[in-house]
């Protein structure tokens, strides 16, 4: 089987991705980052994610992102609730500058280390928050970037970078997922969750998160601390 690094938040999106990956035919090695985000939970969720795809070898990075903040998610900058996720003019403070990018040069790094040439991300450019870095242009020019900057390619190993959930919406990654085997309340969704863990229910990736389940027709497993109120929604807190 050919290796592929997957780049593994422990979300709904990063776990499709595994999923989509497993289906390929692909070995999988995970990558995930400790950077100073406001909690640990999320890799807590990749740990597990990592283990229910018996993946090869599951790296967490240490990084510091604090040391320059600039998001909510690496300051102390509130984390915004009940925003209109639908306006995609505004990026909101939860963009972490250059975060993909970052991330994708150290499993750029560890593919040719490993001498694959596959990489997996779950960006998404339907339901998203507007990050810059979850453009099929980021995407295209990233791997236009990866093939003069590696040894690998100049030896004749094309790069690539695989999105497979690129042009899903969050229901049809779920309903996807599902079909495949997932069980995602092993995955974690929220920015602000409380100190037992729970997802506050209120911030964009929570939004995000119970709007596909409910489009999905299927039940969000997700815990919340406050059940939020949404009509038809179907899970329970």
């Amino acid at each position: 089987m050919k290796k592929a690094v997957i780049l593994l938040s422990g979300g709904i999106d990063s776990a499709t991705c595994c999923a989509f990956a497993r289906k390929g035919g692909f070995d999988l090695y995970a990558m995930s980052f400790s950077y100073g985000q406001r909690h640990s939970i999320e890799l807590e969720s990749a740990r597990r994610v990592a283990g229910f795809f018996s993946v090869k070898d599951h790296h967490i990075v240490n990084i510091d992102l604090r040391a320059f903040g600039g998001s909510s998610l690496t300051s102390s900058i509130d984390v915004p609730k009940n925003r209109n996720v639908e306006n995609e003019e505004l990026i909101p403070s939860t963009y972490v500058p250059a975060r993909n990018t970052i991330f994708l040069s150290f499993a750029l790094g560890w593919a040719e280390v490993l001498k694959c040439s596959d990489i997996f991300i779950g960006v998404n450019a339907v339901d998203y928050s507007g990050y810059p870095d979850c453009r099929p242009d980021f995407i295209k020019a990233y791997e236009r970037m990866a093939n003069l900057a590696t040894k690998a390619s100049v030896e004749g190993r094309k790069m690539e970078i695989h999105t497979p959930l690129l042009f899903l919406s969050k229901a049809e990654i779920i309903q996807a997922g599902t079909e495949m085997g997932i069980n995602y309340e092993i995955t974690h969704s929220c920015y602000d969750p409380g100190p037992e863990g729970l997802a506050c229910g209120f911030c964009d990736s929570c939004q995000i998160r119970r709007k596909g389940f409910e489009q999905a027709g299927l039940k969000d497993p997700t815990r919340y601390s406050k059940q939020p109120i949404s009509e038809g929604l179907q899970n329970s807190a």
